[in-house]
């Protein structure tokens, strides 16, 4: 999944839970990111908002997918030799 295809056109992110110093969104697409409250300071995190306003931390999310898919593939790989 890529980037531009999770913010596109309006896009929105929905606000679905709280856990662990989190605020955890959904986009319409069904892609899943933390807002850090730490990050927050004195911002207004609305239940529902553009998409494209939360780039950064689905960019930071995504990322974090694929490190953690890699790390995978090399424990198997190591694991198979």
């Amino acid at each position: 999944m890529k980037l531009i295809d999770i913010v596109k056109g309006n896009a929105m992110a929905h606000f679905t839970f709280y856990r662990c110093g989190n605020l955890w969104y959904k986009t319409d697409c069904g892609f899943e990111f933390p807002v850090p409250i730490r990050d927050c300071g004195d911002a207004v995190f609305l239940n529902e908002d553009k998409a494209i306003l939360f780039m950064g931390y689905i960019h930071k999310q995504l990322e974090m997918i694929k490190q953690a898919k890699q790390e995978i593939q090399e424990t198997g790989s190591e694991q198979s030799s």
